[in-house]
């Protein structure tokens, strides 16, 4: 049995040398997803007065959950971060959830954003920060104090790193953690960038940690719990997970 849901977060980012705004950027994101037919595309939070549109002709199409993250660059200024935050709470209708901070590793300040992220942890967006892609003890302690939502790619943290990690149960998207049972996430990151799918990427980990169907399910479905989703669509997942699986067990 094929699911029928998945999950999936967009990391959306300004383009300035087509001279589009962020907001006219976001605007030709949200009419691409309403033009979509193929498949039934959510992309509306739950408490939207949008009804269901997952039938035509009839036939129930497949449907992907979609919610947007709006990326922070870190060569940008407080000041643009914070009109990333601020669009990003405007667009909450339309299924913005969060914001991701990313870029060069090698430039910017840490303390440049933190106004701009506490603001939007604040105002309930979820967070997520490329954390640890270059040795920067300080910066890495100043980002998990902070206790985002998730962390990506975390390759250069120190064993006092990896502790504060764990204690504070922040799923991480890209690392070595399986088999310490730490919440985590397989994902594509870019798939433009790096070439892969998120096929590609469950097989590889099946491969390298010898996984076979119910514990590649069990990590699958444990994603569930980080995702920058709401509750009820959540448990929309689980449900089909389960049903899609009469033998998996957790």
């Amino acid at each position: 049995m094929k699911l029928q849901f998945v999950t999936c977060i967009c990391y959306v980012l300004r383009n300035d040398s087509i001279g589009m705004s962020k907001r006219s950027y976001m605007e030709a994101v949200i009419e691409v997803l309403r033009s979509i037919s193929e498949v039934d595309i959510d992309f509306v939070m739950a408490s939207s007065s949008e009804k269901p549109h997952n039938v035509c002709d009839g036939i129930q199409r497949k449907k992907i959950f979609v919610r947007l993250l709006l990326s922070i660059d870190s060569r940008k200024t407080t000041e643009s971060a914070m009109e990333t935050v601020k669009l990003a709470l405007e667009m909450k209708d339309v299924g913005v959830v969060g914001i991701d901070l990313s870029g060069n590793p090698l430039v910017g300040e840490w303390s440049t954003f933190l106004p701009a992220l506490q603001f939007a942890k604040d105002n309930d967006l979820y967070i997520t920060l490329h954390c640890g892609e270059v040795p920067n003890p300080k910066e890495i302690e100043s980002m998990l104090d902070f206790k985002p939502h998730r962390v990506g790619h975390a390759c250069y943290f120190k064993d006092e790193d990896w502790t504060k990690l764990k204690s504070s149960r922040i799923p991480v998207e890209i690392s070595d953690l399986y088999k310490a049972k730490h919440p985590l996430i397989l994902c594509t990151d870019d798939f433009g960038v790096f070439s892969t799918t998120i096929s590609n990427e469950y097989a590889f980990a099946v491969r390298a940690f010898g996984l076979g169907k119910t514990k590649t399910f069990a990590l699958a479905r444990t994603a569930i719990d980080a995702t920058f989703a709401e509750d009820e669509v959540k448990q929309q997942l689980r449900l089909i997970f389960e049903s899609a699986s009469p033998d998996y067990n957790v």
